[in-house]
């Protein structure tokens, strides 16, 4: 699957700063995905469950290229909302909120928000991230082949 925003190199990661990057798919929430993620956590409340989809739904909405290196840094903060249940449908949203200088590279911000498909759900339903990502030794441009060479 291709993201829905591509970001090539420092430049336009910076440029994308207060952007909205995109919207993933929905995902019908089953049983299945209910039980195993309990079997992987232990958390039989599923706290966590919409936080895990964020790593599932982020690669269908932003690329960002031109480093050797992405690592998810982790969080800054998160609202967890209410737990998903079987038969939830939910999708994951983002948007770039900060970049930051690090030692050889930068880290950005990424507010990401995985709602449900339901009436009448309020805010504080919402699961709410605030991502941290870090990307490591840019890398230059691969030229691109000419014509009879």
């Amino acid at each position: 699957m291709t993201a829905q925003t591509v970001l090539d190199g420092e430049g336009a990661v910076r440029a994308a700063v207060g952007s909205h990057l995109g919207t993933s798919e929905w995902l019908e929430v089953t049983d299945a995905h209910i039980a195993e993620f309990v079997a992987s956590t232990g958390d039989p409340t599923c706290a966590y469950f919409a936080v895990s989809l964020s790593n599932m739904f982020l690669p269908q909405i932003v690329e960002v290229r031109g480093y050797a290196l992405g690592v998810n840094y982790g969080t800054q903060s998160v609202q967890l909302g209410t737990p998903l249940q079987a038969g939830d449908r939910v999708r994951g949203s983002a948007s770039l909120v900060d970049v930051a200088d690090v030692k050889a590279g930068i880290q950005t911000t990424m507010v990401i928000i995985i709602e449900r498909d339901a009436a009448g759900l309020a805010d504080a339903d919402r699961c709410v991230i605030e991502s941290l990502s870090r990307w490591m030794n840019p890398v230059a441009p691969t030229p691109k082949p000419t014509d009879g060479a």
